[in-house]
């Protein structure tokens, strides 16, 4: 997979992969380099999908945040071409 495509590959995607990684890792029948190749690649996956599920939590947060007076706060979202996938 290109560096790109990596970028650009979706949480579920992203996830799919990193438990394909760790099922090969489990079976400790790779060598030692191809191993690490592995282990590098999923450390970048999985700090890559925190960050995705931070940026959720915070979404949400700010859906369900309320005012002084109990009110529901409303404020348009921020979003970038990574995260709409209708501007790309």
């Amino acid at each position: 997979m290109a560096t790109k495509e990596k970028d650009e590959a979706s949480f579920e995607q992203s996830m799919a992969r990193l438990a394909k990684i760790v099922e090969q890792l489990e079976k400790g029948d790779l060598p030692l380099e191809e191993s690490l190749k592995l282990f590098e690649e999923g450390v970048k996956l999985s700090r890559a999908a925190q960050e995705r599920l931070d940026a959720a939590q915070q979404k949400v947060e700010k859906l369900l945040s309320v005012d002084a007076q109990g009110k529901a706060k409303t404020a348009p979202f921020e979003t970038t071409d990574e995260e709409d996938p209708s501007v790309r």
